[in-house]
């Protein structure tokens, strides 16, 4: 019983002294810079034409460094220029069509119809006259049926055609109908539109960088034909350079969006460089196989993302980095 008494204060202080030292190593650990291991995200594009077409031309090869909206190669442009002065010209004169609907006929027309009119008058006139004269000598059995039914039916036509002729003067003084004029207007914006089209394909004809970065590889050669979207070069981003990296769930406090840390390549006597941390995933995952931590390997861990600072372009798709986070991770905070 003595002994056991003895024991029991023994197991306690053991116990508040295991805590304690648990205690500080993780506050101590806490407190101390975050060393983390990661590589530099590979960040590829592959480019090619929106439009088919035989390749005339590569300005870059395999190797070159590329600026944003650096032309890398071109299409034969015939076949393009050809059909955009096509359509031009269809555009051209629908436009001419529309100008006449909206301005109407033109006043020697109008003279015309009147003319017309006035010879129809004319015509119904003596036509009436005619009549009149067949009308008295039937009456006065001078003349036959037969000469009043020609001069009645001679009558009846000449009228029938000054009415023509009078709507006609009126449908050229009216002008044209206003849904024709829409159907014309409708078919200028048509051939415009058409057009706007043709010039954008033509501008496609030139195979433009969609950001800076390091032609990889050079796929396809000059004069092969190529479909719209088919690969020509194989581009690396360069900018801007990602970092991934990823941090155990015990240290996911200690890292915030905006943070500054250093990067640190293997390379004998390289200068650390700058970053920021641009993203924490908010799902966790295994540890992949290619990061090296002292953690076990099935430990649940967050990606990162990392925005490096590379002035003089010393990072490579693929490389490894060490990234040091600061000391005080509440003083490390967005800036």
């Amino acid at each position: 019983m003595n002994a056991a008494k003895k024991i029991v204060p023994l197991l306690v202080v053991l116990a508040l002294a295991i805590g304690g030292w648990q205690w500080w190593k993780g506050h101590a650990a806490a407190g101390g810079p975050l060393v983390l291991q990661g590589n530099v995200e590979v960040r590829q594009v592959n480019v090619g034409f929106k439009v088919a077409g035989r390749i005339q031309s590569l300005a870059v090869d395999e190797g070159a460094s590329v600026k944003q909206g650096q032309r890398l190669a071109s299409l034969d442009k015939v076949y393009f220029e050809d059909a955009l002065r096509q359509l031009r010209a269809q555009a051209d004169q629908s436009a001419a069509n529309l100008a006449k609907m909206e301005a109407g006929n033109r006043p020697e027309e109008i003279a015309q119809a009147e003319a017309v009119v006035a010879d129809r008058e004319a015509s119904a006139a003596n036509a009436k006259a005619a009549i009149e004269r067949a009308t008295q000598l039937l009456k006065s059995n001078a003349g036959t049926q037969k000469a009043y039914d020609d001069a009645l039916a001679a009558s009846r036509q000449t009228d029938a055609q000054l009415q023509s002729a009078r709507q006609a003067l009126r449908l050229m003084k009216a002008g044209f109908r206003k849904e024709d004029i829409e159907i014309a207007r409708a078919q200028l914006a048509d051939r415009k539109a058409a057009i706007e089209i043709a010039e954008r394909q033509l501008a496609d004809a030139d195979l433009l960088a969609p950001s800076d970065g390091v032609v990889l590889s050079r796929v396809r050669e000059a004069g092969a034909i190529v479909n719209a979207g088919e690969t020509v070069f194989v581009l690396s981003l360069t900018n801007p350079v990602w970092v991934r990296t990823y941090v155990s769930e015990p240290d996911l406090g200690r890292v915030k969006p905006g943070m500054k840390v250093a990067l640190q390549t293997d390379a004998p006597g390289a200068q650390p460089l700058k970053g920021t941390v641009g993203f924490i995933s908010t799902t966790a995952e295994f540890t992949p196989k290619t990061v090296e931590t002292r953690e076990l390997r099935t430990a649940l861990v967050y990606r990162i993302r990392i925005v490096a600072e590379d002035p003089q372009g010393v990072l490579r798709q693929g490389m490894p980095l060490t990234v040091t986070l600061p000391d005080d991770a509440t003083a490390g905070g967005a800036q």
